[in-house]
């Protein structure tokens, strides 16, 4: 293997650890709903639309034939699955999660039978596919303004992860290179806004520091 493949492999395993270690900081609201058998302070939306995000991104990669697309986001599925199934266990109110579920799959579902029965060229579900991931990917990153710009009004940080911040970080700038090093646009660009956000976060974090959050202090620590 020469020097090219081996950075392609390192580059490959570097994108497979960052985004997994991301999707287990979900790990932190699985404990928190069973030990306090409740849902109180989880969202459940970021759990499903990681889950629809992670299913995309996998079909796309079963078309590219791309094993580290798939590898990451088939297992980034069965945990957001894994979420998904212990919130509704202990959420009060199953009907709305199971419409929101019901909702979202059933417009994923659609767009399968679009991609697989009405656009029969490889190439051009390839292209299409590509485009919808990406642009369900930016959405994702920038759904998060809304906080920032609570941080700013309150001058504080306590609604923002820190550990989150840097994973993101991490996982964006090494899909950002992989997207690169495949001239793949669809995987490179998407990646880009994750990246400033996450800058936006570090310079609040800086100017904002957590004095009286204690979750904060013991990152530090």
């Amino acid at each position: 293997m020469g020097p090219g493949g081996v950075a392609d492999s390192l580059l490959s395993g570097a994108c497979v650890l960052f985004t997994l270690g991301m999707f287990s900081t979900g790990l932190s609201d699985l404990r928190h709903m069973q030990m306090t058998r409740s849902v109180d302070s989880v969202q459940f939306l970021p759990f499903l639309t990681t889950d629809i995000n992670n299913l995309s991104w996998l079909s796309y990669g079963v078309l590219k034939g791309d094993g580290t697309l798939i590898v990451v986001n088939a297992v980034g599925a069965v945990l957001q699955t894994l979420y998904i199934l212990v919130y509704l266990h202990y959420s009060p109110q199953k009907r709305a999660v199971l419409l929101q579920t019901a909702t979202l799959l059933g417009v994923l579902l659609i767009g399968y039978g679009y991609f697989w029965f009405l656009v029969p060229d490889l190439e051009a579900q390839l292209q299409q596919l590509g485009l919808f991931c990406s642009v369900f990917t930016i959405s994702m990153y920038l759904s998060p303004l809304a906080d920032l710009a609570k941080v700013i009004q309150t001058k504080s940080t306590q609604c923002l992860s820190f550990s989150l911040t840097i994973a993101t970080l991490l996982t964006s700038s090494s899909w950002s290179l992989y997207g690169f090093r495949l001239k793949d646009p669809y995987i490179m660009v998407p990646n880009l806004p994750g990246i400033l956000t996450s800058f936006i976060r570090l310079w609040l974090f800086w100017k904002y520091p957590q004095k009286q959050d204690r979750n904060y202090r013991l990152l530090q620590t």
